[in-house]
């Protein structure tokens, strides 16, 4: 079933994926099969199949019945939004429980479809994958918890290291302490002494990844009034952990700052999240924490792409997508990309790969708030990439691209510009997005943000160190005062003496 908006991409068929955990169930509609993929619609039962596992091994009877009433209507949204393709994963709580084979045939007869009851080596590899597919390059140990296991596994760029599960899940590890915090720091001690690849991640990054830790991310930006509140890619030094979940560890989480959006189901589980992540510091001495959006549902949809999708970059497919949906013209913005690639070398500005990266991005990404009235469309712009949807970009990177699209509708020199996303970029960061927003705003006065323009305009070097943006003479009409102007200002922050002028013709001095 294709959409009649204009807002969605025509050329995806929707996906969904059920996650069966063993202290939640998602279902998750995908807009389609795509290196970084969008969803289309989610939602999620805190079911709790896993608790009372250890004293009983069966999954919980209520939560058996609730899962069946929910899976009746997880398959009724999943046709509603479209999807041409359903697959059900479940985790440590079904493949362990004595009835959990009923428990399968049942949901599978409700569900009208297959069911993957995955291994612990399965869930580990998958969950390397979904690490693998949002970080560019992700180098370290990624941990899964769950609310029956714990999955690690040592990544590095796209290799997968063995991998390994310990039964440390929040629910299975409050059953087996007992409810005693003080025995569940000796049990996640014991369990992950049998993890000796956690001593090859000494001085490297912990993903952490799973609803647990994501929510004790969450209460760490809320205590340090982290200005983003973007979870993938969100950063914790090893010191401010440390400190941090000594507060949670000791069931003090009551007090903690913005437990208030936390649901309650979950608070009971954080002290014990916290113990395990604790007892982790404690065994790999990680050089910092960075949270992991993507987990196991995310790294199987990455095995079905072919070899050629896995290593497109997850950053600039997202920011291709908002090009297509939101600006006046793809053309127009690819042109872009290439135009300032060559303005930089013009220029004799160097880059990092990262720094090539997002420029690239930040090109795609220009037009995307056109709708807006102009006086808006800076703080649309930047509100949109800040909290986007996107991978393979850190905090900083994605402070980058927010300010190139700022400074560029609102003004090079506007101090005033979002001091909060500022703050997370570094000086080097917020000079190239000046930089950038200002041959984009010499660019845009010559295109009227259509195709055709850019690939004939090209950078002279003249006498006296003089740079001349040249026109040939069938774009002459375009020559004038403003765009002359534009370009002054572009001089004025790169300090060179840059002239516009048309071949064969005249030439104005911006400075």
């Amino acid at each position: 079933m294709l959409s009649d908006s204009q807002g969605r991409l025509q050329d995806r068929r929707p996906l969904s994926i059920i996650d069966i955990g063993s202290n939640s169930i998602r279902l998750v509609v995908y807009e389609g099969l795509a290196r970084s993929p969008t969803m289309l619609f989610n939602e999620k039962m805190l079911a709790g199949l896993g608790r009372g596992i250890v004293s009983t091994g069966k999954l919980d009877p209520e939560a058996v019945t609730r899962s069946m009433e929910e899976f009746r209507r997880f398959r009724a949204l999943s046709d509603q939004a479209g999807a041409e393709q359903m697959y059900v994963l479940a985790t440590a709580a079904a493949r362990e429980a004595v009835n959990g084979p009923d428990f399968i045939h049942r949901a599978e007869d409700v569900l009208k479809t297959e069911i993957r009851v995955i291994s612990g080596r399965q869930e580990a590899y998958y969950s390397a994958l979904g690490v693998i597919s949002g970080f560019h390059p992700a180098d370290g140990i990624a941990g899964d918890l769950g609310g029956g296991s714990l999955e690690l596994v040592d990544v590095s760029g796209e290799a997968i290291g063995d991998g390994i599960t310990l039964p440390l899940g929040g629910l299975r590890l409050q059953d087996m302490a007992k409810n005693s915090l003080a025995q569940a720091a000796r049990i996640a001690r014991d369990e992950l002494a049998k993890a000796k690849l956690l001593k090859g991640g000494q001085g490297r990054p912990f993903y952490a990844v799973g609803g647990t830790w994501r929510n004790l991310a969450r209460l760490h930006m809320e205590m340090t009034n982290y200005p983003l509140g973007v979870m993938h890619h969100y950063e914790i030094s090893a010191e401010s952990a440390a400190n941090f979940l000594k507060q949670v560890a000791k069931a003090e989480i009551e007090k903690v700052k913005g437990i208030e959006g936390v649901s309650k189901n979950r608070r009971s589980l954080l002290p014990y999240g916290a113990i395990v992540l604790q007892e982790i510091m404690a065994a790999m001495q990680p050089s910092k924490i960075i949270v992991s959006a993507l987990g196991v549902r995310e790294g199987f949809l990455y095995s079905l792409l072919d070899e050629a999708e896995q290593k497109a970059d997850p950053l600039i497919s997202a920011s291709e997508e908002l090009a297509r949906l939101r600006s006046r013209s793809v053309t127009h913005a690819h042109e872009l990309v290439d135009w300032t690639a060559k303005t930089f070398a013009a220029f004799g500005i160097d880059e990092t790969e990262d720094e090539a990266r997002y420029r690239h991005a930040a090109a795609l990404l220009a037009d995307i708030g056109w709708r807006a009235h102009p006086e808006y469309r800076g703080k649309q712009s930047l509100n949109i990439i800040a909290h986007a949807s996107f991978f393979g970009v850190d905090h900083p990177g994605r402070a980058f691209l927010a300010m190139a699209n700022a400074y560029r509708h609102d003004g090079i020199f506007n101090e005033a510009i979002a001091p909060e996303i500022k703050a997370l970029a570094s000086p080097r960061y917020l000079e190239r997005a000046r930089v950038l927003a200002a041959m984009m705003r010499v660019v845009y006065l010559l295109t009227a943000s259509m195709p055709g323009i850019m690939p004939r305009l090209k950078w002279e070097q003249r006498a006296n160190g003089v740079l001349a943006l040249v026109l040939p003479a069938s774009l002459a009409d375009l020559y004038g005062e403003r765009p002359a102007g534009r370009l002054a200002q572009l001089a004025r922050i790169t300090n060179r003496r840059l002239v516009l002028a048309v071949e064969g013709g005249p030439s104005m001095s911006v400075k």
